[in-house]
């Protein structure tokens, strides 16, 4: 017998003794250990899907840029003129600098949670045919709406400049909170994902859930507008505390309290453990559902 044969038979004989044992599906969270360092080593994938939808955008194109930069600020107008309308003439300094300001903001977020619970239903070909951690859909669609915010915040600077709002270290503070907002978006985005899939309608009815919730948040109107009696609404609302922290640096040029932060940051940290749990728990089973 030749070496190649004793080494054919060598592996004929441990395949055939190898064993597969299926176990039943069961809902619950994966071994957290292989499943991040999985995360991690496909992380490459979740940037090229954001990219891939980008260029779906038509954002590699020159009127596909513009419009990227024009659409935040003409929205922006828009809700100026309204505001402006309604108070009369009446408004707070510089506050056009603040709208635009806390609507970018709120758009990161936003567009974060819009894009996110449509990855996973919209993924349903990659889910069916490829193995990797499905959570890297939703972060995918977080990643494409930070590249989307990062040129509003060129717009921003150039008005902020402009309209003669400070300027220092105070400023870097802006920093932390943009982590903090896409801590928040991320949570969100994936909470979302997890729940289209058994709720289709979920989709169609957000825009007006997330329209309500800039309503009731301080982007029109700054927290210390508020009464007495709606001060609530602040503290139930996970978005509040980090828009009445990114006025207060970017139009006040005050660091955030703490509270803000702390407060900001536990809404943050609990939609992500909250929304990750759910979705991860959950995961197994959504190529039986798409």
């Amino acid at each position: 017998m030749t070496p190649t044969d004793t080494t054919d038979a060598t592996v004929e004989r441990s395949l055939s003794t190898q064993r597969h044992v299926h176990e039943p599906h069961r809902i619950g969270l994966p071994p957290l250990g292989p499943y991040l360092h999985a995360l991690w080593q496909r992380r490459e994938f979740a940037y090229e899907l954001a990219r891939t939808k980008l260029r779906a955008q038509n954002y590699d194109t020159v009127f596909g840029q513009a419009w990227l930069l024009l659409n935040p600020v003409l929205l922006a107008g828009v809700y100026f003129v309204l505001v402006d309308i309604i108070r009369h003439g009446h408004h707070p300094p510089h506050f056009f600098a603040r709208l635009m300001a806390a609507l970018f903001a709120y758009n990161l977020v936003a567009d974060s949670i819009r894009q996110g619970a449509k990855s996973v239903v919209k993924g349903g070909k990659l889910i069916l045919n490829t193995a990797f951690p499905r959570i890297l859909l939703p972060l995918s669609s977080v990643i494409t709406g930070f590249i989307r915010f990062l040129p509003t915040l060129g717009i921003y600077a150039v008005v902020h400049v402009a309209s003669g709002l400070p300027v220092g270290l105070v400023t870097l503070w802006v920093i932390p909170l943009v982590a903090l907002f896409t801590l928040l978006a991320t949570g969100l985005a994936i909470l979302v994902a997890a729940a289209q899939v058994y709720f289709r309608d979920l989709s169609s009815f957000l825009p007006y859930l997330l329209r309500v919730w800039m309503y009731i948040s301080p982007v029109l109107w700054s927290a210390a507008e508020v009464p007495h009696g709606y001060k609530w609404l602040l503290k139930a609302n996970p978005i509040a505390p980090l828009l009445d922290a990114w006025n207060q640096v970017l139009h006040l040029g005050r660091p955030p309290t703490w509270h803000e932060l702390v407060l900001g940051g536990a809404w943050s940290v609990a939609f992500l453990v909250a929304g990750s749990a759910f979705f991860m728990s959950r995961e197994r089973e959504f190529a039986v559902r798409l």
